[in-house]
């Protein structure tokens, strides 16, 4: 049985409630997880609690010489962590090492805390009147995050918040939680002090306890749009500051002067890997002009029907299972809605099965080509392994096609003109786009972030907007006294 984490140590769940954790390569029961109780989750906020005073008054360079020690410990253990993602998640392991290297890149971001929460200082603003701002911790922040980045997602959160000086209680995925635990204790070898991180496993029960307790003063998200909306409504309404982040349908539009070679290794990486289970993946071709389109789907069918699909140990792996049973009879029900649509299934990945794995996850790749936007595999998120070609007879329809849809994760263009290029990037309506980049997920001292219904709440997780969510601005103004004498004074100051 997987344990909570609190005040610094391991807790076993009294929960009656508990389910399986399994490896998706195999189908096997590899684990058990307890759900944790509404009594449970509250240990977990009042330990965050009482170890925040004494956290928020500790000097932020002496918090980022924890951080500092903690990100050597996550380069010695990567490997280990990266197996443990890769045994209960499914991805291969050289896709767990990265995302295990994109999480620790925002931990050696903010190494660089102390530079991050100076203030401002302003020296007369008025007659022998200063004034000063800074950057201050809230209290005890909360993450809830997906099952599809086990440890990059949290790793985008609470490093942020305890450098700024908050106290932490995250609630991760029930898919997948072993990678959490494993790093959350380097945390504490690094010279966390007791009760600054807590972990708690569970369902929408620990969920809404989350939400409604009082001394939670700040809740990051990150998993489809329902939810997020769901979170943002229940804790904005708690009073709480809210970033919850959504799903996304992520569009390539690939002009006729592009380097095709280059546009389909990227479609191939950026809509297969990790079996299509990512938020920025590419879901969505869209070839404009007909020629275009002939010559792209002419590329990427043999490309697809090659890919190399197995479990994550193995060397010649490029794609593993997807995390469940019920999500791959979703995606292959998707997949059947597309063909009943009338969409042309170019590849059909439905009826992969591998020796000595039958009773896996596993999806082979699927390509369809000749898809229109009122089909419901062109409006829904499927995340898995199935990439749509949407044909644009020129850029402006294609434009428009990324610009009406309700999400507004990612996007990319693959073109040789940089007058398309400045355009795209100029009036997409999308938060993060990349111009022959097909996965444009910004650097640990930027910021991720999407427009419309793929982000709740206005700010953006980790870098510089990160620092500013988990922390509010708190101005003085002072002046001491110097003998003079004026009186009271009525008027507005000036």
């Amino acid at each position: 049985m997987i344990d909570n984490l609190i005040d610094g140590q391991r807790v076993a769940s009294t929960s009656d409630k508990s389910q399986p954790i399994f490896n998706p390569a195999t189908g096997e029961i590899i684990d058990q997880l307890g759900l944790s109780t509404q009594a449970e989750v509250a240990a977990a906020v009042e330990s965050a609690a009482q170890a925040f005073p004494a956290w928020a008054a500790t000097p932020p360079l002496k918090r980022a010489a924890v951080m500092f020690r903690f990100n050597e410990l996550l380069i010695k253990h990567a490997d280990d962590i990266a197996r443990e993602i890769s045994r209960e998640h499914g991805k291969t392991h050289d896709d767990a090492l990265g995302e295990v290297q994109r999480g620790r890149e925002v931990v050696e971001f903010v190494c660089g805390i102390p530079q991050m929460l100076k203030g401002e200082y302003s020296r007369n603003v008025g007659p022998q009147i200063d004034s000063f701002s800074d950057r201050q911790a809230l209290g005890v922040c909360v993450g809830i995050t997906p099952f599809n980045f086990p440890a990059m997602v949290p790793l985008w959160m609470y490093p942020v918040a305890i450098a700024c000086g908050n106290t932490f209680v995250l609630k991760p995925s029930e898919r997948d939680p072993s990678s959490v635990m494993m790093i959350a204790e380097l945390l504490y070898e690094a010279g966390l002090p007791s009760g600054v991180l807590n972990v708690v496993h569970g369902d929408k029960v620990a969920v809404d306890a989350l939400l409604d307790h009082p001394k939670v003063q700040a809740v990051s998200f990150v998993g489809s749009t329902p939810i997020a909306e769901y979170v943002f409504n229940r804790g904005s309404q708690a009073g709480k500051r809210v970033q919850a982040l959504g799903g996304a349908k992520n569009h390539m539009v690939i002009m006729p002067d592009a380097d095709l070679d280059q546009a389909v290794d990227a479609l191939m990486g950026a809509g297969f890997g990790s079996a299509g289970e990512r938020c920025m993946a590419i879901s969505v071709a869209v070839p404009v002009g007909e020629e275009t389109a002939e010559r792209l789907v002419n590329a990427l069918r043999p490309r697809v029907e090659a890919l190399k699909v197995g479990p994550a140990d193995h060397p010649d792996s490029e794609m593993g299972p997807v995390i469940t049973a019920a999500a791959k009879e979703k995606i292959s029900g998707l997949i059947d809605s597309g063909v009943d649509a009338g969409a042309e299934l170019v590849v059909d990945g439905r009826n992969m099965s591998l020796q000595g794995y039958e009773n896996g996850y596993f999806l082979g790749g699927s390509l369809f080509d000749k898809v229109t936007t009122d089909m419901d595999i062109y409006t829904q998120e499927i995340f898995g392994p199935v990439l749509a070609v949407v044909r644009a007879p020129d850029y402006d329809t294609a434009v428009k096609m990324i610009n009406d849809h309700e999400y507004g994760n990612g996007t990319a263009i693959f073109t040789r003109d940089g007058d398309a290029a400045r355009s795209f990037a100029d009036s997409i309506q999308v938060g993060m786009v990349g111009i022959n980049v097909p996965i444009p997920v910004p650097v640990a001292y930027h910021s991720f972030g999407g427009w419309k219904r793929s982000l709740f709440g206005g700010h953006s997780i980790y870098g510089p907007e990160g620092v500013n969510f988990y922390t509010r601005l708190k101005t003085v103004t002072s002046r001491w006294p110097t003998g003079i004498k004026e009186g009271a004074v009525f008027d507005f100051p000036t």
